[in-house]
Formats: C-alpha cells, structure tokens, sequence
C-alpha cells in the first residue's frame, strides 16, 4: 500500500523500511535549486510560478520552490525557515545597486560579476584576541522576534495538511561556518592552528548566539516539526579540514552541546550536513547524537564507497543526498543521471535507511532535464 509523503519519511527515520525512497528537494539551500535550473525545470512541466528566492534572498541564488514545482519533484519534505530580521531585509532591499550584501552579522557577499556573488566581506577578519570579540560592536541580535514572526503559523499550517514531512531550518546556524563568514576560512583555519584559545572563544561565542536563535524557534515549532537541520562544513575532496584530534578536541565539545541543546527542546530528528570526505567523523556524529547525515558527496575521497558507509554505519545513522553534482547531475546524459540513481539507491537503499537528494544545492549548471530524470528515476528505481 502506497504511504503518505509524511508516512514514507518517518519511516525512514525510524529506521525502517518505507513503501520507497523518500525524496528531499528544495526545502533548505543545502537542498535547493538555483535560480536558472529551477527556471528550466518550470518550463519543462508547463508550470507558471513566481521567480522567488529563499529566505528573499537574491544574492544566494537559491529559488524558492513553488508548491507545484515541488510536486513534480515528488519532494516528500517542505520546509519551515526564518528569515533575515526585518531591519537587515530593509536595508538591503534599498541599498544602492551592485553594492555588497551584508547580512545582521556585518559578514557578507560582494558582487564578483553581474549576478555572482561571492562571501568577501569578513567584519573581524583582523581579530586575535577575545578582547577583540568583545569590541565588535556588530554582534546580532539573535532574538529579534521579526526573524521568526511566521515560523509558528507555517508549521502548523503543514501539520494541518499532514501530507509531508516538515524539515526546519534556521539558516547558517552553524558555529564553524560563522567564524569563517567573520573572519574568512582561511584567517579562521590558520588562527584555529597557532592561536587556539582565540579561535574557540570565537567558536563559542557564535555557537551561543545560534543558541540565541535556535531556541525560540523550536518553541515556535513546538510539535509540528519532524527534522532540524544544523551542520558545519568539515570536509574537503580528498579529507578533512582539520584532523580528527583537532575536530575532537575543539569543535566536537561545541557540537554536542548544540545538539543537546536541540534535542532538549525538541524530538525531531538531527539533520547534520556537511560537505566532503567526512567519513572519519562518522563514528564521532552518531555519538553526538547525528540522526541524518547529508549531503554524502560521493565525490569526495572516501565518501564514494557507498557500500561501505551502508555497511559500516547504516544501522545507526540516516543517509541522505549521493547523487552527484560534479559530474554526473551537471555533465551526464539522461541515461547516466537514470542510473546512477538507481546505483546510489541499490547501495544506500537497501533495508531502508536512506533519502535521495542532490550532493548540496542543484547549482544553474545542472540541465532542468537531468533534474527531472533524477526524481523520475527515483520513482522507477526506489520502490521497495
């Protein structure tokens, strides 16, 4: 008997064996569209919707799928997001043209050619010391109640229907990936080596403030949310970003006191991304209490061998992502897009276990039709 789009994911999450594999599209950036593809796609199923960003957001690039879009991507998923706070949203919707994005942090991006953008503005990128952080003058305020005035009523209004899944996602909540957005990766990365006491003071400082945040968003949630979506970017094509002596001794402490904090506040599911070859931090994730690990980019280093993830740890964590965007979504034919979805199913879909998504946003180089012979494939392949 064929299960709802909610039935099928829950299923899933708990860790058994759905009518088929669920699909997750266009509910968050790390799942998203960009703009172009997402433009494609509509004009190939005859759909005529607004052209909408997420989070109203331009300079991400990333669409605000429609309703009708999502349906024909067969997204099992919808998603509950803030939004930047409305004074940030003000000023940059009424800045002067082509000038650069900066966000309620003072970090932002800069207009690299018309309509790229690209992160260049690093508000604290000459910081060293804590006294430092403490000048700063532009630390946000993580409780304005405008960042998430709407999430309450758009959570309810999805359970109502109780048709999908609810995947909430406060944007980069994620303490790594903000110290990198004020001082830039690679002043982060070298302070993170040689000025240690600083670079977890500042670590501690942002993941405080997505505490700030996080909290009141659950609350807004309250029972109408089945997965929340946090992570930091740990990995690169071939390994880490730093070792895993370093991870565990610094970062990790402030990841499980994170995701404690979300699973004290609510019994949705942890859904962790993190691009590149994170296979050595696996063991390190389920322990911290990672139910669902995304993007598995099956282009990186380690992270390729699908049946060794399946079988190393498919018992205790969720798999969801692994269809290429490096080659294969971008650069494949129709045919290669089919099966290599059909491969990354039988490898990863087996006994369940497993949510077919893109390896992070569908970027404007993927043609609209591989994005539809993907989920269509999905369809044909991933019944159980």
């Amino acid at each position: 008997m064929a299960m709802s789009s909610r039935d099928r994911v829950l299923a899933v999450l708990n860790h058994e064996v759905p009518d088929q594999v669920p699909i997750v599209m266009g509910v968050s950036n790390a799942t998203g569209i960009k703009m172009k593809t997402y433009q494609g796609i509509k004009q190939l199923a005859n759909i005529n919707a607004p052209d909408e960003y997420i989070y109203q957001w331009p300079e991400l690039g990333t669409a605000l799928i429609d309703e009708e879009t999502l349906q024909r991507l067969g997204s099992d998923v919808r998603g509950v997001r803030d939004i930047h706070p409305s004074e940030t949203l003000k000023r940059n919707q009424t800045r002067e043209l082509h000038s650069p994005f900066v966000d309620s942090w003072g970090s932002g991006q800069m207009e690299i050619e018309p309509g790229e953008w690209f992160p260049g503005i690093h508000p604290i990128s000459d910081a060293s010391s804590i006294a430092d952080l403490d000048d700063y003058p532009g630390w946000p305020d993580m409780k304005d109640p405008t960042r998430i005035a709407h999430v309450k009523a758009a959570a309810a209004a999805l359970r109502e229907e109780n048709k999908h899944a609810i995947l909430a996602t406060p944007w980069l909540l994620f303490p790594l990936e903000r110290a990198f957005a004020m001082q830039g990766m690679d002043v982060f990365l070298l302070n993170l080596a040689i000025n240690p006491d600083f670079a977890v003071a500042l670590l501690k400082k942002t993941a405080a403030l997505c505490k700030d945040l996080m909290g009141p968003f659950l609350d807004e949630l309250g029972d109408n949310v089945d997965m929340i979506k946090i992570g930091d970017d740990l990995g690169t094509q071939e390994s880490l970003l730093m070792s895993p002596k370093m991870y565990r001794e610094i970062l990790k402490p402030i990841h499980a006191d994170y995701i404690k904090f979300i699973k004290e506040h609510t019994k949705a599911k942890v859904f962790f991304h993190t691009d590149g070859d994170v296979v050595p931090l696996i063991d390190d994730f389920i322990e911290m209490g990672v139910d669902i690990l995304n993007p598995i980019q099956t282009s990186a280093g380690k992270m390729s061998d699908l049946a060794g993830l399946k079988k190393q740890f498919g018992k205790n964590i969720i798999f969801c992502g692994g269809i290429d965007t490096h080659r294969v979504l971008p650069a494949g034919s129709v045919d290669e897009v089919r099966q290599e979805v059909n491969r990354v199913i039988q490898l990863l879909g087996e006994g369940g276990g497993y949510m077919v998504s893109s390896v992070h946003t569908i970027m404007n180089d993927v043609p609209a039709e591989n994005v539809l012979a993907m989920v269509d494939a999905v369809k044909e392949f991933g019944k159980y």
